[in-house]
């Protein structure tokens, strides 16, 4: 694993390669969540306490020294992952994963004054796309329960975008160990919310999977983002809203309303396209150099 990982700062493939990893992995979560009779501040709260003692394990000893980017890291993660539960719990899975994609709008529009890395014009192409595509899920089903998890699921896009620019700014520390106290702070909220809940075996070893379901792929994910940008490390894991609601759909009979499967095609046709023609320009400039 370590040699795997030294790799990366001389292979940037290697790092999308990993996030592909991870997203397959983080795929799984709304077919478990689904699963689970669990208050979804008591879910998240699991979860996490789980991740973070796996991360623990790895990074031993992590610092007690904090600053705001630190901070800011933690509570905007833990504001994703508690967020994207409740949506997860209120409105369909493919809704929750989809509209917490909309991410990509907020790091186009913050990244350039925050990390100063700079966003095209393909980018904001995609960004409009996407955001065209965000609309369609509210039309698919405007009963008030829907509404409330699609609102949920969009606030954890927002909090997502701000969880990876702050990562990337972070990007020469030690990514792993701010997502690790973004697990612990996250698990202070929600394990109260487990007071009073009956856990049977099966939602036990449910919790234990899903802890491992977050955790080891953001152990990949945390080597990863130190080699994209911030805009690619929210494109790239493009996997997670594809098969996320297949698991749902194979295993539950959850099906997306059409209204949410053509706003998804969208979304996913721009974050696709922003990729592949931007790997076929770096190909042709390097034939041409």
């Amino acid at each position: 694993m370590n040699f795997f990982v030294a790799k990366l700062k001389n292979d940037r493939t290697r790092s999308i390669i990993l996030m592909a990893i991870a997203a397959v992995l983080w795929s799984t979560g709304g077919l478990m969540l689904k699963s689970l009779p669990l208050n979804p501040l008591a879910a998240a709260g699991s979860r996490s306490l789980i991740a973070a003692l796996l991360m623990l394990a790895i990074i031993k000893k992590p610092s007690l020294k904090f600053n705001r980017y630190k901070l800011g890291s933690a509570i905007a993660y833990t504001g994703t992952m508690v967020l994207y539960i409740a949506a997860n719990h209120i409105t369909t899975a493919a809704n929750a994963i989809m509209l917490q994609y909309t991410a990509p709008i907020y790091v186009a529009l913050l990244s350039a004054w925050f990390l100063n890395e700079r966003t095209t014009a393909l980018d904001w192409i995609a960004t409009l796309m996407t955001v065209g595509g965000m609309f369609l899920f509210f039309m698919g089903d405007l009963s008030a329960g829907a509404m409330t998890g699609n609102i949920y699921a969009m606030l954890s896009g927002v909090f997502y975008a701000f969880t990876v620019m702050l990562l990337r700014k972070q990007k020469d520390g030690s990514t792993l160990e701010l997502v690790f106290w973004g697990n612990l702070l996250t698990a202070i909220v929600g394990l109260p919310f487990l007071y009073g809940s009956l856990l049977d075996a099966r939602s036990i070893i449910i919790l234990f999977l899903l802890g491992f379901q977050i955790g080891f792929p953001y152990i990949l994910y945390s080597y990863a983002i130190k080699h994209v940008s911030a805009l690619e490390a929210i494109l790239i894991p493009v996997l997670e809203p594809i098969l996320n609601p297949v698991w749902v759909f194979l295993f539950i009979g959850e099906a997306p309303s059409p209204w949410a499967f053509a706003g998804g095609f969208i979304v996913l046709t721009a974050i696709v396209g922003r990729s592949v023609i931007i790997t076929l320009k770096k190909n042709i400039s390097r034939k041409n150099a």
